[in-house]
């Protein structure tokens, strides 16, 4: 009964033409599928449950095509660590061989559109431990969310300030390697975020 309703969900979630291949795959490693309203610190998770179930989260405001990737992620990690023990690196080689695996067959054009398959296929040569950290993806991905009022860290102007969301105010400072350093407002501490973190410009 279970796995029945979870297929109506993931007909709501990921591309039409995924939808048997991650079903098969929600069976085959007996994953409970845990959908939940917008988290802002990261799009899914995986945990193995104290009675040896495995409880997959991702996050319901994702676009289709994102959710599809994250929810694989997930999927990797559980894969990696029954394959290979639970003391790998949670995205060190092993996950990272699994995750191409498991995605290969959905980089096609029937699950994903044109503009998006050969960012995705750059991307899987060496996937990383978040989407977000590969601003090409992640860039192309936001392509296809609903139009909202956020931008990219790299798109804000130097100089220019922000909002977190979680009202904390910034200043966007100068690049550092693959980071951006950013002045809190009121407490003038300094934070390092990721390209791809999205905030609310204010001026």
């Amino acid at each position: 009964m279970y796995f029945a309703f979870v297929k109506e969900v993931l007909a709501r979630y990921i591309p039409e033409r995924a939808v048997d291949k991650v079903f098969d795959l929600i069976v085959k490693y007996n994953v409970h599928l845990k959908i939940v309203n917008e988290r802002v610190t990261r799009h899914g998770d995986y945990r193995k449950m104290p009675n040896g179930s495995h409880q997959i989260t991702v996050n319901a405001s994702l676009n289709s095509y994102r959710f599809l990737i994250t929810l694989i992620h997930e999927v990797a990690h559980l894969v990696a660590f029954q394959e290979f023990g639970n003391y790998i690196k949670p995205h060190g080689k092993e996950w990272k061989h699994v995750f191409q695996q498991l995605m290969l067959p959905y980089i096609r054009p029937e699950v994903f559109p044109s503009k998006l398959l050969p960012v995705i296929a750059n991307h899987f040569k060496n996937p990383r431990a978040s989407s977000d950290t590969d601003e090409k993806l992640s860039f192309a991905l936001k392509q296809y969310d609903p139009e909202n009022d956020k931008n990219y860290i790299f798109e804000i102007p130097f100089g220019s300030t922000f909002r977190l969301y979680n009202g904390k105010i910034f200043k966007r400072g100068h690049k550092k390697v693959k980071r951006y350093e950013c002045v809190e407002v009121s407490t003038g501490r300094v934070y390092l975020f990721n390209p791809n973190a999205e905030v609310e410009l204010l001026h």
